[in-house]
Formats: C-alpha cells, sequence, structure tokens
C-alpha cells in the first residue's frame, strides 16, 4: 500500500505534487490558527493564576478544546451587517486583501530540506512583496466602511504597520548580505553547522529588530493600538461582525504563525537541528533536520507573542512611532554598516 502511495506521489507531475502541498498547508495553517485562539487564552490564563477556556469539551475529553471550533460556530451564525452608506465592494473586499497575503507568503517557505512549494529565487522579494499588501486591507476596511472611526483606527495602523516594516525590510537586507541568496531553502543552508553558526549569533541586533517589527506589524500588543477600545472603539473593523469580522482575526493569528516561522527561517536556521555538529548526537536521528525543529521553533515564538500580551502594557502611540523611527531603523542601518566590516574581515557567515 505505501509502496503504490508512493510511487503514485513521485508519478506526478510538479504542479500536482505542489497543489496537494497546497491544500495540505492550508488547512494545517487554518487548524493551527483555531488552536493558537485556544493556547493563547490557556497560557493567559497560567501567567495570570486562572484556568481559562474550560467548559466546551470534544466527546467529554479535553475540557476547552472545542471552545475554537463553538467560536467558529457562533460567527458563522451571526450576521454580517453593511452600513448603508458604506462601499459594499471594498467592504467586502477588504478581509480577503488582509488574510490573502499571510497565506499566500507560505508558498516559498520550506518546512523541510523535501517539503515547499515553490523554490523560488527571488522568495525573499516575494515575502517583501506580500508583505506591504497588508496594510492595503487594513486602509481599505477603515475607509469603506464611511465611519470616523473606523477611518481614524486605519491611518493609526497604516502608519504603524509602514514604519516597523521599513525596519524589518532592512533587517531582512542583513540577512541577505551573510547569506548571500534570496531562496530561503539556501539561506537555511548557508547556517549548517550547529546554533553557533546560525545567523541569530552575528546578527543579533537584526534579529531583535525584525521580531519587534513582527509584532507591531500584526498589532500584537503592546502594539495594539488600532484596537485601543478606550480611544478608538476597536479600530478599523469596527463595523465588521460576524465572519467578515473573523477574517481580520485569523489574518491576525495567521501572520503571527508567517512571522514566527520567517524568524525561524532567517536568524535560527529552520529546520536544522540544534544538536548538529555534535560528535555523538548529530549523527542520530536528532541531529538531522526535519520539519519537527521548525515546529519547535515557531512554537517557541509565539509563546513570546503570547508572553508580551498577558504582560506588557499597550505604548502610547508617539512612543510606539518614536520606536520605529528613531530607534529600531537607526539600529538596522548601523548593523548593516557593521555587516560591512565583518565581510571585509572575513569572520563569521562571511569566513565560508
Amino acid at each position: 500500500m505505501l509502496q503504490t502511495l508512493s510511487t503514485a506521489w513521485f508519478s506526478l507531475p510538479d504542479y500536482g505534487r505542489a497543489t496537494v502541498w497546497i491544500l495540505v498547508i492550508t488547512v494545517a495553517l487554518i487548524i493551527s490558527v483555531a488552536l493558537l485562539t485556544l493556547i493563547e487564552r490557556k497560557v493567559i490564563g497560567w501567567m495570570q493564576l486562572r484556568r481559562g477556556p474550560n467548559r466546551v469539551a470534544i466527546f467529554g475529553l479535553f475540557p476547552g478544546l472545542g471552545q475554537p471550533f463553538a467560536d467558529v460556530v457562533k460567527l458563522l451564525l451571526k450576521e454580517v451587517i453593511i452600513p448603508a452608506r458604506a462601499n459594499k465592494f471594498l467592504f467586502r473586499l477588504a478581509p480577503m486583501i488582509a488574510l490573502i497575503p499571510a497565506f499566500a507568503a507560505w508558498a516559498v517557505i520550506p518546512l523541510s530540506p523535501e517539503v515547499v512549494v515553490s523554490k523560488a529565487n527571488a522568495g525573499l522579494l516575494y515575502l517583501l512583496s506580500l508583505s506591504s499588501m497588508g496594510v492595503y486591507g487594513v486602509i481599505i476596511a477603515g475607509w469603506a466602511t464611511n465611519s470616523k472611526y473606523a477611518f481614524l483606527g486605519a491611518m493609526r495602523s497604516a502608519a504603524q504597520m509602514v514604519a516597523y516594516e521599513i525596519a524589518m525590510g532592512f533587517a531582512l537586507v542583513g540577512v541577505l548580505m551573510a547569506s548571500n541568496t534570496m531562496e530561503l531553502g539556501a539561506i537555511i543552508q548557508k547556517q549548517v553547522g550547529g546554533p553557533g553558526a546560525w545567523n541569530w549569533l552575528w546578527l543579533f541586533p537584526l534579529f531583535v529588530v525584525y521580531f519587534i517589527s513582527g509584532v507591531a506589524e500584526t498589532n500584537r500588543a503592546p502594539f495594539d493600538v488600532a484596537e485601543g477600545e478606550s480611544e478608538i472603539v476597536a479600530g478599523f473593523h469596527v463595523e465588521y461582525s460576524g465572519m467578515a469580522f473573523a477574517l481580520f482575526f485569523l489574518a491576525e493569528y495567521a501572520n503571527m504563525i508567517l512571522i514566527s516561522a520567517l524568524t525561524a527561517v532567517f536568524f535560527f536556521g529552520g529546520w536544522l537541528s540544534p544538536f548538529q555538529g555534535y560528535p555523538v548526537i548529530g549523527d542520530t536521528f536528532l541531529g538531522a533536520p526535519s520539519f519537527l525543529w521548525l515546529g519547535l521553533k515557531i512554537s517557541a515564538f509565539l509563546f513570546l507573542f503570547l508572553w508580551f500580551r498577558a504582560t506588557f502594557p499597550r505604548y502610547r502611540y508617539d512612543q510606539i512611532m518614536r520606536l520605529g523611527w528613531k530607534a529600531l531603523i537607526p539600529v538596522t542601518i548601523v548593523w548593516i554598516l557593521v555587516e560591512e566590516v565583518f565581510a571585509w574581515a572575513h569572520v563569521g557567515p562571511w569566513a565560508r
């Protein structure tokens, strides 16, 4: 049976295998987003000494596990109300513009040495272009509702996203300089040799800037001024309801997983094992590259997202903009110059 399946798999053309992986990754992402909403409430409850969701069970087992699915059913049954004077076409389009780039970016992310939808030579440029699309969904959602509250939230979110997107772009320039390639699989291969050979060591300031910018890009606490309920009544999606409202939050959690995966790929060796290079463990299963290691690294960064929300107070808007323009962007520019010195001296990644 397994031999028959293996033969059928390798007999598929390239586009057939790519289509299968697209379906598998999409379904896995949707399930992961649903479970992440539950894990977030459980983790924050644990940090705040409370239980979190513990009522909705599946077949009477694992109390709370059915909560994300109950939320989906509730949102599906709610009415999607479109304001009378809204631009109805753009109102419906905005959630899709916010969501589709978060899923499309996975086309170039290598999940293991063998599993990747597209080995695009310009994968880094592809990711940069998609990451800039999210801001359009936010602006269109705020403008199309014909509400001053929503439009104010959209402007605040857009200004924040643009500021931190520049910092993320400069951080990726540093990764490009260290790897000398735009293909994500090749960027991982350049980090072979164990944790000491991963990019985080020589690009540590850029790693910090990239991850902080990723938290801000996803409008997560402590940068969630788009949802400062005491100030702007929930931000750009204030007029959305039902599944249209849910799509924005699906995009937010999908972007959290995406940022965590990209951080692991760019700075922590992606699917490479942390035991690689050790004389005894490195030659065993633990030293082999696999999706297991990428999944563990993604989980670690997702935990940081949840930790930040449970502990940090929300920044003021002027503090957020000052951090982006006056701190993070200058740090990336300075470290790019430091990388030039590293390259001239042939140290770190440039010594290979």
